[in-house]
């Protein structure tokens, strides 16, 4: 297994290169913009439906009420994600670009939303604009109005292909016209697409892609295509980077489509059967994190012989309980551990073939709402799921197959660091910490983590000799991101420093960048230190990535974190 584990780590370089490849980052930033809607549309699938459960039937007419939010929010989905998309690789080709020719993100995105409803929309539907393909039906082929609309402008702008306004005229004017030709070629060169297809196809470029992939988004829905999608989710976890980074934009369009599709089914009183949808990876596959780990800190905190898989254990239920799980990723640690690789990738995959298994063969209807990913799984399983009775024996059996699954190797793990222990060598010198340590740079975290002591300083800093400080933290969705920066602040307000820190997800940074001082990266970012640090070197805004139990133990001792801070902007 060691063997196995240190050839898969010298992989890592390339899938790091591949999670920051622009067009999968785009699509992730893309969501990330779009999640409000989502969120909101799904606050009136849940009114509508759940209470279906208890016995209560609202009239069609109420039903019709409350779903109009929700067509009208989700059901344009594809047609504002291609909107933001734009905007997102607008931002990521810029980095790329002269000062002087940037791109202007507020026009790709408006020429974006076009070209999409040139390829999506039904001309013969009334008015010509409405159709089946403007939500989560069209989200692929609002991610090719959006790369194909931002390459034509690159071309464009690199090579001044532009009309050049007198200097007299006012430079917001000027803006328009420099615009225009790229602005005409992408929707000019959508629309030829568009003609070519129709006449080809007879359908819609949106439609002739949904009906060209269904067999493959078929296949994914089976017990191998769940197996390669969410293996790889914490495959690339383990090994230390970002696994939704590479593997969600391949699948967001069919986790959010299936979504809908599942809605469609239940409404019409058929069975909602497609497996593949964001509850299913929210809350069945990374249950309490990325490989199902929701069970581990309890088995760390209740089983455990060794006193620091207790500490471990006890730091890390109520963050892995929100779907935070760094702490015990990094604190255990559970990724690079040979031990935990196995149960690690196991879990996630067992849970979806159960999942799957309620599905097809006890008829339990799949998921038909998308809630929040910081809700406790099993809230969002039943909300999720609209409070079916299986549901509820779908959470039991998923929490015992899932401990039964890590208790044999937490057993093994355990005895060796409780042999470490009685031996005296629990200060961090073994040879899994040293590799960790390699590879996440955790430094003296595992000994803040193993101590599980605040350090207290009687010398408190004065607000009056601090400049003030306005900290980032980043992090992937924005959950990991609230430890740090909420101990920051918490340190702050106690030691009387002039330190503010927020916290924010990769991607949705961008338009309040220029408001902080520093920028923290939490490990699963980190790996984008030098694509954010062509941002930040610009403003004269300091940049530092952690690694490892090094960010978990500054999220956990206040005072360290303003060290931390204080010394980053030296």
């Amino acid at each position: 297994m060691n063997k196995l584990v240190e050839r898969i780590e010298k992989l890592k370089p390339f899938f790091e290169k591949l999670s920051r490849n622009i067009y999968l980052r785009s699509i992730r930033d893309g969501f990330i913009a779009g999640m409000p809607v989502v969120l909101f549309s799904s606050i009136f699938i849940l009114i509508a439906f759940v209470p279906n459960a208890f016995g209560i039937a609202w009239s069609d007419e109420t039903v019709g009420m409350l779903m109009k939010p929700y067509n009208y929010s989700m059901g344009i989905l594809g047609f504002l994600v291609a909107g933001t998309t734009a905007k997102s690789f607008t931002d990521m080709v810029n980095r790329t670009m002269d000062k002087t020719k940037q791109i202007n993100f507020m026009s790709t995105m408006l020429a974006a939303m076009i070209g999409f409803l040139i390829l999506s929309a039904n001309p013969a539907a009334e008015g010509g604009f409405l159709s089946g393909f403007m939500g989560t039906k069209g989200l692929i082929t609002a991610f090719i109005a959006a790369f194909v609309t931002v390459n034509i402008y690159k071309v464009c702008m690199r090579n001044d292909v532009t009309i050049k306004m007198p200097k007299e005229v006012p430079p917001n004017i000027s803006r328009v016209f420099t615009d225009l030709i790229p602005f005409s070629l992408a929707i000019v060169l959508l629309y030829g697409v568009d003609i070519l297809v129709r006449n080809m196809s007879g359908n819609s470029v949106a439609e002739s892609i949904s009906l060209g992939l269904a067999p493959l988004f078929q296949a994914a829905d089976g017990y191998l295509g769940l197996t390669l999608i969410f293996g790889a989710y914490a495959f690339f976890w383990f090994i230390g980077i970002h696994g939704p980074s590479i593997v969600e934009p391949a699948i967001a369009a069919v986790l959010y489509s299936n979504a809908e599709i599942n809605l469609g089914l239940m409404q019409a009183g058929q069975h909602a059967d497609k497996i593949i949808t964001a509850g299913t990876q929210m809350f069945i596959v990374t249950m309490g994190g990325t490989g199902a780990t929701l069970v581990v800190p309890f088995i760390f905190m209740l089983l455990a012989k060794s006193k620091r898989n207790k500490v471990v254990g006890r730091a890390s239920v109520v963050p892995t309980f929100f779907g935070v799980n760094e702490p015990i990723l990094f604190g255990a640690p559970i990724v690079l551990n040979p031990i935990f690789f196995v149960p690690f990738i196991l879990a996630p995959i067992v849970n979806v073939w159960i999942f799957k298994f309620f599905v097809d063969i006890l008829g339990m209807n799949s998921f038909t709402a998308n809630l929040p990913w910081t809700t406790p799984a099993p809230i969002g399983m039943l909300l999720g799921l609209n409070f079916q009775v299986k549901a509820i024996i779908l959470i039991f059996v998923l929490l015992i197959v899932d401990t039964i699954i890590y208790y044999p190797f937490f057993k093994v793990y355990d005895e060796e660091i409780l042999e470490q222990e009685l031996s005296g060598k629990s200060d961090g010198s073994s040879e899994l910490q040293e590799k960790v340590r390699a590879n996440f740079n955790t430094e003296k975290a595992d000994k803040i983590l193993a101590e599980n002591i605040k350090e207290e300083t009687s010398a408190k800093t004065s607000a009056a000799d601090d400049k003030p400080i306005n900290v980032l933290v980043l992090c992937a969705g924005g959950g990991t991101s609230g430890l740090l920066a909420n101990a920051l602040n918490e340190a702050a307000k106690e030691y009387g420093a002039n330190v503010t820190a927020m916290a924010e997800s990769y991607g949705a940074h961008r338009d309040i960048l220029p408001d902080f001082d520093l920028v923290i990266l939490a490990p699963q970012v980190a790996s984008n230190y030098d694509d954010m640090k062509q941002e930040t070197d610009p403003l004269g805004i300091k940049l530092v990535k952690t690694q490892g139990a090094q960010y978990i133990g500054l999220s956990r001792d206040g005072q360290a974190s303003l060290d931390f801070v204080r010394e980053s902007m030296k």
